[in-house]
């Protein structure tokens, strides 16, 4: 048992998967043992499987890696219901067993491999086409091995469960919880990440903030719940209208943001200032922009048991240029552009402008 113990105490420090723990396990337990096969099994209750994980095989009986058998037929089974961890008689104490049968299994070991609460996540297995004789030390062994091997499926688990919490914290972090949309956070990372990819490589960035004009009558009028709908159905429509590598974020109650890449500042003059680009392919690239999604907010929402019909939003887009910018600056711009695209749409339909006009409606 003494360079069993050397070993286990070079092994486990190093193993920093289940495989990397399990594989020196299964290599010792032959080694003890003297059997042919040595494997590690996962057990799925529910779907009534076994599938062995891991194995070692040294002789002519030869257990698979991935092999998957009922449960109900396994000797693991008749192993935990018989109180029975070991035998050298398979075929008379287990001789149902199909899946023994056709491995040629004589020779049995197993003790199950549990996790903390008691749930059963596996087996521990050594096994023999021949009839070996089977002493204490192997079974004391096995059952070392088996804790071993249950401790360290529980601590992935563990890590596995924290690891899902941040990601799912992280998204949290960076999601509009009503629309599901990237929030103001994070859009302007990704406007950061454009202004400086558009820097390296002489480019421009498009932003275009949309602002739902009469946003507040339809609260108003139809309630906050078909209020939250008609946000909800907005952001659905924008993320239509927007393509694949582009971002839309919901950066405030009834404002959307809209940042993607746009096309090089080859021959403008003046790029290399950064701001607000007026000619070349970004100017035209913004007025597309500006066209296609104004357009997809235009149009009848049902709310509930109402159909409105909406004029569409004031939206401004903007090409800039990256020097100089940072995504609060770039979004600035956008942002009084689509103040002027307002006043403009209001003065249309005979609403005199206000110096102090507050942000929305």
């Amino acid at each position: 048992m003494d360079p069993i113990l050397a070993q286990l105490s070079t092994s486990l420090p190093a193993a920093k998967s289940i495989e990397q723990l399990t594989r020196p396990l299964l290599d010792m337990l032959g080694s003890v043992t003297g059997l042919e096969s040595t494997y590690l099994t996962a057990i799925d209750l529910a779907r009534d499987v076994q599938q062995v994980r891991y194995a070692r095989n040294a002789g002519r009986m030869n257990i698979p890696e991935g092999l998957t058998v009922p449960w109900s037929d396994t000797l693991c089974k008749r192993a935990l219901d018989d109180a029975r961890m070991a035998t050298n008689e398979v075929a008379d104490c287990w001789g149902d067993a199909e899946a023994a049968r056709q491995l040629g299994i004589q020779t049995y070991m197993s003790a199950p491999v549990r996790g903390n609460d008691g749930e059963l996540l596996g087996t521990l297995c050594a096994a023999s086409a021949e009839r070996r004789p089977i002493n204490d030390e192997s079974q004391t062994l096995l059952r070392l091995f088996s804790n071993l091997v249950a401790g360290f499926i529980e601590r992935e688990k563990l890590v596995k469960s924290l690891q899902q919490a941040n990601e799912q914290l992280v998204t949290f972090a960076l999601t509009d919880s009503l629309t599901g949309l990237p929030n103001r956070r994070a859009v302007f990372d990704q406007t950061d990440r454009l202004l400086a990819a558009a820097s390296r490589e002489h480019g421009s960035v498009l932003l275009a903030v949309v602002d739902l004009d009469g946003f507040k009558q339809i609260n108003d009028r139809h309630g906050h719940r078909c209020g939250d709908i008609f946000l909800q159905e907005i952001s659905r429509r924008l993320q239509a209208a927007a393509r694949v590598s582009e971002m839309v974020a919901r950066i405030g109650g009834d404002e959307f943001l809209v940042v993607g890449a746009g096309p090089a500042m080859r021959g403008i003059v003046g790029a290399k200032a950064g701001g607000r680009i007026t000619q070349g392919e970004p100017a035209e690239a913004a007025a597309r922009w500006q066209e296609r999604l104004t357009e997809a907010t235009v149009g009848e929402f049902k709310l509930d048991d109402d159909v409105v019909r909406y004029d569409g939003a004031s939206v401004g887009v903007v090409a800039v240029g990256p020097a100089g910018m940072s995504a609060q600056t770039a979004i600035r711009e956008a942002d009084e552009l689509m103040y002027e695209v307002k006043r403009k749409r209001k003065a249309a339909i005979g609403e005199a402008p206000r110096q102090d006009e507050p942000r929305g409606d």
